[in-house]
């Protein structure tokens, strides 16, 4: 899957909020590429971009999201439909989004299967609770004839990353799934995730601002801000040897033992608003090594050669 050049802006009496301002970057079979950055940055549009869910005022106004050879900028609503759940799936942040509150968890559970496969309802049923078995819910049998509502906010949110994983799709686009849910949960969450990706050479798009969650589960990181991708490499290139200022920042904000008893390290300032960004690069009003060269809108380039892009005039590159 690749994403080339996406521009999805949302369309408001107050003015035009580029959410999405020329984002690109590309998922390869069986990898996982975590999307992080400050709440704003426009990562859960982009996911909901990929999944043509953007509605009005907003829309992609140019670029291609292309999966297996195929524009999905330009596929319709009907062809939409037949991709998501079956070969492109979404996590949603609120489980809620996903959940119908009046209907069984049984119920919903097998519509899914049945909307995408021809199975008998035994056959529904059986996929059902191998899914939720997955995800580590107990009692499976018991808890298929629930409602959403008996169930706590992690235990929704396990429920509906079982409904994603259903028919194993070739693409998930996670939403920070994880967010409700306890360290040990999580972490068989993100086991079961990493093992599935490995089996099935199913891609997973992992969207979170929590630097430690793709730190031990993203093959690549892509750093978001303001609308763009700011700076992409391998997991350990980008957290041990970060080259963008915002970046560095992001990291050293992170709480360490071994900086026991000091404030922690702030990015000053706060994000722009989308409806009137700042000319040139976004990030130079809060930028420590800011000048004027940065009221041009900086190009995206790998220094190293590597595979390790940034998209500043000054970065990072004292690091060994």
């Amino acid at each position: 899957m690749a994403v080339e050049d996406l521009k999805t802006h949302f369309f408001t009496k107050l003015g035009v909020v580029k959410a999405v301002n020329g984002v690109s970057f590309s998922v390869d079979k069986g990898e996982v590429v975590g999307l992080v950055g400050e709440s704003g940055s426009g990562k859960s549009v982009t996911g909901f971009s990929i999944m043509g869910l953007v509605d009005p005022p907003g829309r992609v106004v140019s670029g291609r999201i292309l999966f297996k050879g195929e524009d999905l900028v330009q596929a319709g609503e009907r062809r939409m439909r037949s991709l998501r759940g079956r070969r492109i799936a979404m996590i949603f942040q609120d489980p809620m989004m996903t959940l119908n509150p009046v209907l069984r968890i049984d119920t919903q559970m097998m519509e899914a299967v049945k909307a995408h496969a021809d199975v008998s309802t035994q056959s529904a049923r059986e996929r059902a609770r191998e899914a939720l078995v997955r995800v580590g819910i107990p009692s499976p049998d018991e808890r298929l004839k629930a409602y959403p509502h008996q169930f706590s906010g992690g235990m929704r949110q396990r429920v509906a990353i079982a409904t994603a994983l259903l028919h194993k799709p070739d693409l998930i686009v996670a939403d920070e799934p994880t967010t409700a849910l306890d360290v040990t949960i999580q972490g068989q969450i993100l086991y079961e995730v990493q093992k599935l990706c490995r089996e099935t050479g199913m891609s997973l798009i992992w969207i979170t601002h929590d630097l430690s969650v793709v730190a031990g589960l993203a093959d690549r990181i892509c750093v978001m801000y303001a609308g763009v991708i700011v700076e992409t490499g391998a997991t350990s290139d980008v957290l041990d040897r970060s080259m963008h200022p915002y970046t560095k920042g992001l990291i050293e904000s992170v709480p360490s033992r071994n900086r026991r008893g000091q404030p922690l390290a702030q990015i000053p300032g706060m994000t722009p608003s989308l409806l009137n960004l700042p000319p040139g690069c976004s990030f130079h009003p809060r930028c420590p090594r800011a000048d004027e060269v940065c009221l041009a809108e900086p190009a995206i380039a790998e220094p190293a050669g590597t595979g390790h892009s940034v998209r500043c005039f000054y970065p990072h590159l004292e690091q060994g």
